[in-house]
């Protein structure tokens, strides 16, 4: 698609320096612009790319003050916010690429199912007994939408997502490829023999409104209740979810982290890569927990950062750090000390 850049301009609301009909069809970096590309600056320490870049037009602030001319085939664009304004520009690039509407042959769609207005359904997919899926959902090819599962508006599910039965699913949920929502929790009790027996998981999972996750991820389904991601939650690739968790509003997991069964998250936690939470825990509001961090015991302060495993507060976790890496010579320094107290005393 193409577009000039008064269009451009009239969409964001921003005010033109340069030829208003110079057309382009492609995104790119500052520092990599082509001909026909439209880029942005809005980190200053990029700024000396725009008196290079071969881009045709680039967004930028209006307080953006530039100390030489541009190149006389750049237009600039100049608005209130660069980077808000870019973001909008590839949520608005995004969707035309994945805009598909239809259903594609083979695919199964239970008779009980309803399907909303402007959908996709890509080949290979299975909708089960009495789905409901909403309006403008893109459910991509060799996924799986189990029995009585409700999908909201505006939803995409990539290929080779498994949502299993009962699960419900908010409006402007993303779910990557191969995520399965639902799956069994871990749940077996010990017998006298000690045998494992499976305790029968009855519950399901719930995503609010939009809630968006990564590729191959598995959120596990309650042993009764639900497991519930609330409002605006992102989690990465990798992540995983026991049963009975409750993730809350906003809260960010980076890639390979997990939460154990039956702990809570409060609003706008982070998690770093590969942090964990142990089982049955609550975590307060605003919390950060560092990458690699193991969390074993609640945190009750709001807005607390913990760094380490097990985790604790991490300034005290750096001046830690700081102490056993030099354990190795502070060891030689206590031999060397006793050797030369035992060398005095004889």
């Amino acid at each position: 698609m193409e577009f000039t850049a008064e269009q451009i301009a009239g969409l964001l609301g921003g005010k033109i320096e340069g030829d208003g009909e110079v057309k382009v069809s492609a995104l790119s970096k500052i520092e990599e612009g082509e001909k026909g590309s439209l880029s942005f600056l809005s980190n200053l320490a990029y700024t000396n790319f725009i008196y290079d870049t071969d881009a045709s037009v680039v967004i930028l602030n209006h307080d953006t003050e530039l100390t030489k001319a541009v190149k006389p085939t750049l237009t600039l664009i100049r608005v209130d916010d660069a980077y808000s304004c870019f973001a909008k520009l590839l949520e608005m690039y995004y969707q035309s690429k994945i805009a598909k509407t239809g259903i594609e042959q083979p695919s199964f769609i239970a008779e009980t199912a309803q399907i909303g207005e402007n959908c996709y359904v890509g080949a290979f997919a299975y909708i089960g007994e009495n789905v409901k899926i909403g309006d403008n959902v893109k459910i991509y090819p060799h996924t799986y939408i189990g029995d009585n599962t409700t999908v909201g508006d505006n939803c995409t599910l990539f290929s080779g997502v498994k949502v299993y039965h009962d699960c419900v699913i908010g409006n402007n949920c993303t779910i990557h490829a191969n995520t399965v929502i639902g799956s069994d929790g871990f749940g077996f009790a010990p017998n006298s023999e000690n045998e494992y027996i499976k305790v029968p998981q009855i519950g399901n999972v719930i995503l609010e409104d939009n809630v968006e996750i990564g590729a191959n991820s598995c959120l596990d389904r309650a042993t009764m209740g639900s497991t519930i991601i609330k409002k605006g939650a992102k989690l990465d690739n990798l992540v995983q979810i026991a049963h009975n968790v409750e993730i809350g509003q906003n809260c960010v997991l980076a890639g390979g982290s997990f939460v154990a069964g039956s702990s809570t998250l409060g609003k706008n936690v982070m998690m770093g890569g590969q942090a964990g939470v142990v089982g049955h825990l609550k975590i307060a509001d605003n919390v950060k927990i560092a990458g690699q961090s193991g969390v074993g015991s609640s945190i009750k302060e709001e807005g607390k950062i913990v760094q380490g495993s097990p985790a604790f507060a991490v300034g005290d976790y750096q001046r830690s750090y700081v102490m056993f890496r030099g354990l190795r010579k502070l060891n030689d320094r206590v031999n060397t000390i006793e050797r030369n107290l035992k060398e005095e005393t004889k």
